[in-house]
Order: structure tokens, then C-alpha cells, then sequence
């Protein structure tokens, strides 16, 4: 496979709307997302609340990404994408009217919330499945990498610039930004050429359930993908320390909110410093053997931070760990979409966003749970022991995921991968 030149990502036709576009949507988004929160809060002073508004986002994603990705091989990627954000925009437009009529009643903010969750469940999919059809296959690395340093670059600024505007113009400027933001992408999607890998017809005489299923059965017929997939599923269920931040901040590093910030922010700074050099250099060797290295150091980082009471120990522990997990994502996500044929691609990669999504949702109540249970500290120790364990298991149970060289290995249904060098 040709290495691409430095930067040509960057140049691709279709790549920079795409990016663009995402971003504004990705960054409406995390603006919505912490000033609606920050908003039902305020009303109740009840923390019970701040659990009922990532419910009431959740759970339709949940109901809704199976069959989401079988509309997603089946019709237009960007027109589901183009009614997806569309949904999302109407609801900022909701969230602003309430905000305007001055309702102090959670009820309705949930309701939004159902039907914002509800379009959030096409977002993801479409957008995984969309970019290979914009960018050449020997390039699908690089973007991948940079896309997802784009992201994480929104999640970082998003809530602060959302925070600052609500402080300045209250809930109705801040959601008809949000509506503005999602209507730019909306326009800068028609800007971006599909290029590669049109999606082809599906069987007529293939019902609902076994379209539905399909994308698990391809999955589970991949040992790579199983693999790697439910890898990055317990690795972060089990061991992932985000939820405990603050409960550091407090209690052992003594830090208080500026220091808490700086903590959310490390790992952050990790997976955009990576993600940037692996847009520039992507890399396709000892595939296998790197992805469980970065997971066994992010179990190892979290650990060092766990113990640590150090601050700049424990900020540094963070970076790495964010950095490792850069890696990860940046394997998974590649071996993903290289394996997957274009007409599975929805179904495919909505089975791999509830992976993704449980793994984060459920992550945070395991971790508090624990920490509830055996105290801080014992919580977040065992969780990193669990992520080590995690990896070595898997090393046993997917030998054909360890010994696999290059992206395009991935394909290779139910045979055990002989790396070559």
C-alpha cells in the first residue's frame, strides 16, 4: 500500500467540508449538552435530575442504532445525516422556546431530550459509514486519526464556550447558536462528494430482523473485529477513571474546580497531540500487537494515576493515558471501516457505537458504584487491574486480533492471521 504524503488528508476534495461540517455539529452538540444540563439542574437542585437528562438521551439511542443502521445501507447516508442534524437543530430551537417562556418544569426539557437522542441515534453511523465514501482507501487511516483529533478538540471547547454564553445571553442565545451551528453543517454537507465505494442494492427478499442482525452476525463471523470492539467495550467499562475526577480533585489530589478542569483536559491534551501526528503519519504495522500495548499502557496510566497524590504526577498519568487510548480508537476505528463492504457499513458501525456507548454510560455507574462500595481509591485500583486483565484474556481468546500485521488483514472471516512483517 502507498504511504500518503504529510498532510495530503488535509488536501483531499471531500475531506475538509467533512471535517467542518462534523465539527460544527459535533460542537452544537456539546454546547446543547452541558447548558441543558447545567439548565434542569439549576430548576431542582436535585442531582437525580442530571441522571434523568443523559436517560432521556440514551435510551433512544439505544432503542433506535440497530435499526438506524440498516436505514443507513439502505437510503442516501446524506440525506439520513441531513434529517439527523435537522432534528437535532428543531430541538435547539425547542430548547430556545422554552427557555423563553421562562418553563421551570424538567418534564419538557426531557421530552426534547427524547426526541434529540432519537436524532443522535442516525449521527454516528452515518457519519462512520459517509467517510469512506469521501476518501481513498489508502488514505482512510489519516482521516480517521484527524477526525477524530477534530472531535476531541470540540469536546474540549465546546462546554467551556457553552458555559460562557449561557452566562452571557442565558438559554436562548446559547440554543439558537446551537440551531445556527447545525444548520452551517447541514449546508456544508452538500458540499462534500461522494467519491468511493457506492453503497449497492440489498436483497429484496431479506426481511427486517435478518437485515437487522446482519451487522452482529458480520461482526461475530470477524474475529479481528469481535475482538477489538469488545476489547475497547471492558477495557473502558471496567477500568476508565473520568467519572472519578472530580472525587480526586476533592479528596486526595486537593486541587479544587480549576484543578478538576485541568484533569478533564489532560487526557484531552493526550488524544489531540496523537491524533494529530497519526493524521500526518499514520502507521499499518504489528497492528495487533501495538493496539493491545496501548491498552495494557492506558490500564498502566490509569493505574499511576490512581495511586498517585501527586498533581503534575497525576496530570502527566492522564496525558499518557489519553494518548494510549488515541491509539486504540485510532486501531479499532481503521480495522472497522477496512473490513466492513460499503452496503454493511451502517449496520456494522451502529453495532460498534452501542458498544461505544455502553462502555461510556455504564463505565460511569460502575466506577461510582464502586467507589461507593470499596471507597475511591480500592475502586479505581481494582478497575485498572480489570483493564490488564481485560487485555491479557483477550490475548488468549483472539489470537487472529494479536498476530494481525496490516488494516487489511481485518477482512480475513474466521482464520487465524499470520503476521508477516
Amino acid at each position: 500500500m502507498t504511504t500518503p504524503a504529510p498532510t495530503s488528508i488535509y488536501r483531499q476534495r471531500g475531506f475538509l467540508p467533512f471535517a467542518l461540517s462534523r465539527l460544527l455539529a459535533f460542537f452544537a452538540a456539546q454546547i446543547q449538552g452541558i447548558v441543558v444540563a447545567w439548565q434542569v439542574y439549576t430548576m431542582t437542585r436535585d442531582p437525580m435530575t442530571l441522571a434523568y437528562v443523559g436517560l432521556a438521551q440514551f435510551l433512544p439511542m439505544l432503542l433506535l442504532l440497530i435499526p438506524a443502521g440498516d436505514l443507513i445501507d439502505r437510503f442516501d447516508r446524506k440525506k439520513i445525516l441531513l434529517l439527523s442534524w435537522g432534528i437535532q437543530g428543531l430541538c435547539g430551537v425547542a430548547l430556545a422556546l422554552l427557555s423563553v417562556l421562562q418553563i421551570n418544569t424538567p418534564t419538557w426539557f426531557y421530552f426534547v431530550l427524547l426526541i434529540y437522542g432519537a436524532g443522535r441515534a442516525f449521527t454516528g453511523p452515518a457519519l462512520q459509514s459517509l467517510l469512506p465514501q469521501i476518501v481513498p482507501k489508502n488514505q482512510l487511516a489519516a482521516a480517521i486519526a484527524a477526525n477524530s483529533m477534530i472531535m476531541r478538540i470540540a469536546s474540549i471547547s465546546g462546554p467551556l464556550l457553552g458555559g460562557f454564553i449561557y452566562a452571557v445571553g442565558g438559554g436562548q442565545l446559547t440554543y439558537s447558536l446551537c440551531f445556527l451551528s447545525f444548520m452551517a453543517a447541514i449546508i456544508l454537507l452538500q458540499w462534500i462528494p461522494v467519491l468511493y465505494g457506492t453503497q449497492q442494492p440489498q436483497q429484496k427478499d431479506i426481511g427486517a430482523w435478518q437485515r437487522f442482525t446482519a451487522g452482529i452476525q458480520f461482526i461475530r463471523s470477524r474475529p479481528i473485529i469481535l475482538g477489538t470492539i469488545s476489547l475497547d467495550l471492558f477495557a473502558v467499562l471496567l477500568g476508565g477513571v473520568v467519572a472519578l475526577l472530580p472525587m480526586y480533585a476533592s479528596d486526595i489530589l486537593q486541587v479544587g474546580s480549576q484543578g478538576l478542569g485541568a484533569l478533564r483536559s489532560a487526557m484531552a491534551i493526550g488524544e489531540v497531540t496523537l491524533g494529530f501526528y497519526l493524521s500526518i503519519k499514520p502507521f499499518n504495522r504489528h497492528l495487533g500487537l501495538i493496539m493491545f500495548g496501548a491498552v495494557i499502557l492506558f490500564g498502566l496510566a490509569n493505574l499511576l494515576f490512581s495511586l498517585s497524590k501527586l498533581f503534575w504526577l497525576s496530570f502527566l498519568a492522564l496525558i499518557l493515558a489519553g494518548a494510549a487510548d488515541m491509539v486504540s480508537v485510532y486501531i479499532r476505528s481503521t480495522l472497522v471501516q477496512f473490513s466492513t463492504p460499503d452496503e454493511m457499513r451502517g449496520r456494522v458501525n451502529a453495532v460498534n457505537m452501542l458498544f461505544i456507548s455502553s462502555s461510556n454510560e455504564l463505565g460511569e455507574f460502575r466506577a461510582g458504584a464502586m467507589a461507593a462500595w470499596v471507597g475511591l481509591v480500592p475502586a479505581a485500583v481494582l478497575g485498572c487491574i480489570f483493564t490488564l486483565a481485560v487485555a491479557g484474556t483477550w490475548m488468549r481468546l483472539f489470537p487472529s486480533l494479536r498476530q494481525v500485521n496490516r488494516f487489511e488483514e481485518a477482512n480475513l472471516p474466521n482464520t487465524l492471521v499470520t503476521s508477516t512483517s
